[in-house]
């Protein structure tokens, strides 16, 4: 504790009672001695009828509850309800007293929360927020440091990590994943690592976490207050005008295996709420992330575009021949691909049907000079207009998934702009696209 932070909860009691995590000060005039009339409280005591100099003395004996006072009720004041709130949870405020949070966040030592000039992490209490870890410490007079990287860096030396203190260097680390490839999702569980920020004030770390998961707080907090709107799949599909008015003709089924595909942990790391409709549940896996998804993100607004024209073409019937073993190649390529493994895969693991020769070996056998398996053309009687028509099409795609990269991240950028929690609504009008 300090004189600021005394001088701040004398003024404080003069006006009115505080009450505040354990803590508790009044001043009243009234009761009595005006020369003696402040109270002050917390779990270890009470001590009343107090001079000015006694209520000081008795503040100087509970330092961490006037500290703890001064910081969330004036250091913090003016913070957005959701970002207090989560600012809380890092330290599990409603669940420990006062004095556990203290020792939790000072690690238990004497040194209280500046990095460890040996490069390690410093002690204090852990949270994880998808692929983020946050170390809440204990700063000087219960100022609170916040160290933020992620969670597979979790006991790497800062000396092996690129150290950043300035927030907004956030936005620039996450750009891009591990492998180099632009990351048009910011909840993808494709964070990168190698980075680590150190002793943040809170503004700070709420800086940087709207850069890399922009509004993830205020949603997580309008879910634990009631109060999470979530728009369902049809409502959104029907708003949508331009090129993707079309998405409202997918089905039900076509719904499910959308979400499916895209709305798992594997893919994201937002715990989807939304459903069909409301009362109309899918039955598809919604995920456990800890913050959730309140309505179809633009990406998959945008691929839902391009399953809805997939989705028109009626089925038909062609005749391959394969070995049972090549049959079951097709099968681990495709799901080989579809969980992203294929570039996990070595050249000399010939024993992976995904591998990158076998792959080969089954194209040279199995595929004739226009790329058609088995030698059966697509349009058996128009085989050279399909192929124009289908390398248009694919150009059509390119630029979809160009509009939906570019439509993507501003949605996912809203909340670095706003301290409040309306950046949680994200926009998916699909064709603000065209504005881009």
């Amino acid at each position: 504790m300090n004189d600021r932070q005394f001088e701040a909860l004398h003024e404080a009691v003069r006006a009115e009672p505080v009450e505040f995590d354990g803590l508790h000060a009044a001043y009243d005039p009234d009761s009595g001695d005006e020369e003696s009339a402040y109270r002050l409280a917390t779990p270890d005591g009470e001590w009343a009828d107090l001079s000015e100099s006694e209520f000081r003395e008795r503040a100087e004996s509970n330092p961490w509850y006037v500290s703890n006072w001064y910081f969330w009720e004036r250091h913090l004041d003016g913070r957005s309800p959701a970002r207090r709130a989560f600012l809380r949870r890092l330290e599990a405020a409603d669940h420990h007293t006062v004095e556990e949070r203290y020792e939790a966040l000072s690690g238990g030592a004497e040194a209280v929360g500046e990095s460890d000039a040996t490069g390690a992490e410093p002690a204090g209490m852990v949270t994880e927020w998808g692929q983020l870890r946050i170390v809440a410490t204990l700063g000087a007079d219960g100022t609170r440091l916040y160290h933020l990287r992620h969670h597979a860096d979790a006991d790497a030396p800062l000396t092996d990590l690129d150290v950043h203190t300035d927030p907004l260097d956030a936005r620039r680390l996450t750009k891009f994943d591990d492998r180099g490839r632009y990351r048009p999702l910011k909840t993808a569980p494709s964070l990168p690592t190698g980075w680590a920020f150190t002793d943040l004030r809170a503004g700070d770390l709420l800086s940087a976490m709207d850069a890399i998961y922009p509004a993830t707080v205020e949603n997580w907090y309008r879910e634990e207050a009631g109060d999470l709107d979530v728009t369902h799949w049809s409502e959104t599909a029907e708003r949508q005008t331009g090129i993707y008015g079309i998405i409202d003709e997918l089905d039900r089924e076509g719904v499910e295996w959308i979400a499916e595909s895209c709305c798992v942990d594997s893919q994201c790391l937002k715990r989807r709420e939304w459903q069909f409709a409301e009362g109309d549940e899918l039955s598809a896996d919604g995920g456990t992330g800890v913050f959730p998804c309140r309505e179809p993100c633009s990406l998959v607004v945008a691929a839902a575009r391009k399953w809805t024209t997939l989705e028109r073409e009626e089925e038909r019937e062609y005749t391959f021949h394969l070995t049972p073993s090549e049959k079951e190649q097709i099968e681990e390529i495709v799901d080989s691909v579809a969980e992203g493994e294929v570039d996990d895969i070595r050249e000399a693991d010939v024993y992976e049907g995904a591998n990158r020769y076998r792959a080969r070996f089954l194209r040279a056998k199995r595929m004739d000079d226009h790329g058609n398996l088995g030698g059966v053309p697509t349009e058996p009687d128009d085989h050279e207009e399909h192929h124009e028509d289908e390398h248009a099409d694919h150009e059509d795609d390119e630029d979809d998934h160009d509009a939906g990269d570019d439509h993507g991240e501003d949605d996912h950028d809203a909340g670095d702009d706003h301290d409040e929690g309306d950046d949680a609504h994200e926009t998916h009008d699909a064709d603000a696209s065209d504005d881009q």
